[in-house]
């Protein structure tokens, strides 16, 4: 059986937070997700191309990753600034405005204007996703909600700078996303960033999800 680059990717992340958890064993952790019984094995990526220089594949290939879980944590603010207040996760009109925003940007950089909105409808998804998921844990346990609310026109100018980052960050890896070897050396680079940045089980899973059409092509 054959896995697709989501499933490897996904199940490779949680199966590498479900170990940190059971590691650490600290109270309180955010348990993760169940991943796949079928789920491929880190040693796996050792069949990828050697990780070498910041402009080889590897180099293209992390900032997508670690731009994504940047761009995740500014959805920790948007939950928290539309907590409480009846405000849907669902904004299909914010949504349009990112899409159109990022397909023109990337046809100024002489990117592909279709891969970079089909990179994006994962990212927002994704950040739905989280805010999803701390609703309802704040729901869950209300002593766990926020006291403060964001503002949530500040939280979308960064929203903003990150997207014209990752932008940048899609139209300089065509090649490498279009390769055969970029699902592997994806994961790599997702996992690597999930321990950097301490991602739960809620995160990780999101970051899984906000990288899956990276891979589909250039």
């Amino acid at each position: 059986m054959q896995l697709t680059p989501s499933l490897s990717l996904r199940s490779a992340l949680l199966a590498g937070v479900a170990v940190t958890a059971l590691c650490a064993g600290a109270p309180g952790a955010v348990a993760a997700p169940d991943a796949p019984r079928f789920a491929a094995a880190p040693s796996s990526f050792a069949d990828a191309p050697a990780i070498a220089t910041a402009h080889g594949p590897y180099g293209r290939l992390r900032p997508l990753a670690a731009l994504s879980a940047e761009r995740l944590a500014t959805g920790d603010l948007v939950a928290a600034a539309k907590w409480g207040t009846g405000t849907p996760v669902d904004d299909p009109a914010r949504e349009r405005e990112v899409l159109r925003s990022v397909a023109a940007q990337a046809r100024e950089l002489g990117a592909d204007p279709a891969a970079t909105v089909r990179i994006f409808r994962d990212q927002i998804e994704a950040s739905k996703v989280v805010q999803r998921g701390l609703h309802r844990l704040w729901e869950a346990d209300p002593g766990r909600a926020p006291t403060e609310r964001p503002d949530l026109g500040a939280v979308r100018k960064e929203i903003n700078r990150v997207n014209g980052e990752l932008v940048r960050a899609i139209a300089a890896s065509p090649s490498a996303r279009s390769a055969p070897y970029c699902a592997p050396l994806l994961t790599t680079a997702a996992v690597r960033v999930r321990h950097a940045r301490h991602l739960d089980g809620l995160h990780t899973a999101a970051l899984a999800r906000s990288l899956r059409s990276v891979c589909d092509g250039g």
